[in-house]
């Protein structure tokens, strides 16, 4: 579809060229530890912001933290879907942050999240395995959450989480 592929090429172009191909991504685990790093490293720059304050209307953060037992016995669609409701929501609490932030450290650094989480959705809506467009109508387990910190926390475990572990699932069929 014409908007697929107009989001594809988008995505493409914002990606490093050496991570433009989703079997890469998913095949080279030097890739994942790289956005794992990443994310470690938004979340230690911003937490050494000066002045940044608690959120004057707390943000809506997905709960991230999964068991390994319940995670395996989920379809690669499945878990692609819980990822992408996550980052839906997670894109959303970055914009509600972004409208609260005004100091020049704080906005840099969610405006970086936000990049890089919207990346994954869109690569993400790029693998299906069910017919049908992604709609994002869904409903993660949440809370709210009035630190900006706790922003980059839930990016960080996300990567580190449930989006290695699909990648890892994922290796297992694409890079034979």
């Amino acid at each position: 579809s014409p908007p697929g592929l107009l989001l594809l090429t988008s995505f493409l172009l914002h990606v490093e060229e050496a991570c433009a191909s989703p079997t890469r991504l998913v095949c080279d685990n030097r890739l994942i530890q790289k956005y794992i790093g990443e994310a470690k490293d938004m979340e230690k720059r911003v937490g050494q912001c000066q002045a940044l304050l608690v959120l004057s209307c707390p943000v809506v953060l997905p709960l991230v933290d999964f068991s390994l037992q319940q995670w395996k016995s989920k379809s690669n669609e499945t878990k692609r879907r819980e990822i992408l409701c996550d980052l839906a929501l997670l894109l959303g609490a970055v914009v509600g942050a972004q409208g609260q932030v005004t100091e020049e450290c704080g906005t840099r650094q969610l405006s970086q999240l936000y990049q890089h989480a919207n990346s994954f959705l869109l690569l993400l809506q790029t693998f299906s395995w069910e017919a049908g467009p992604w709609e994002p109508s869904c409903s993660p387990r949440s809370m709210e959450q009035p630190h900006i910190t706790s922003i980059f926390l839930t990016y960080r475990q996300l990567v580190q989480g449930k989006l290695r572990f699909f990648f890892h699932d994922l290796a297992k069929d694409l890079c034979k």
